[in-house]
């Protein structure tokens, strides 16, 4: 899998969510990802087993449900190794880490 620097953000977005759902706008406001960028980065993620994804019914009457996302176990792991890497700490995928 393609792993660029807006997927690393958003990766590192959900790892600090852990094991709580998050919806793709709340990742957008983490990560800063236009809808354009951050959609097609879950759909893939989702797609590669990393993360899960469910519907979550509106709670208001006439608004659409809205989606849902989480690490899956795997997605968890993965995360964790590469965002702990020396690269991801030092190299140019430093953006990733913002403190």
């Amino acid at each position: 899998m393609r792993l660029s620097p807006q997927t690393l953000m958003v990766l590192e977005a959900l790892r600090h969510g852990a094991r709580t759902w998050s919806h793709g706008y709340d990742v957008s406001k983490l990560t800063r990802l236009k809808s354009g960028t951050l959609y097609p980065i879950l759909a893939r993620l989702h797609e590669e087993g990393w993360l899960e994804a469910r519907w979550e019914e509106a709670r208001e009457p006439g608004r659409p449900p809205r989606h849902l996302y989480r690490l899956s176990a795997v997605g968890s792991r993965a995360a964790n190794r590469i965002l702990e890497s020396p690269a991801a700490r030092t190299g140019p995928l430093g953006v990733v880490r913002q403190s």
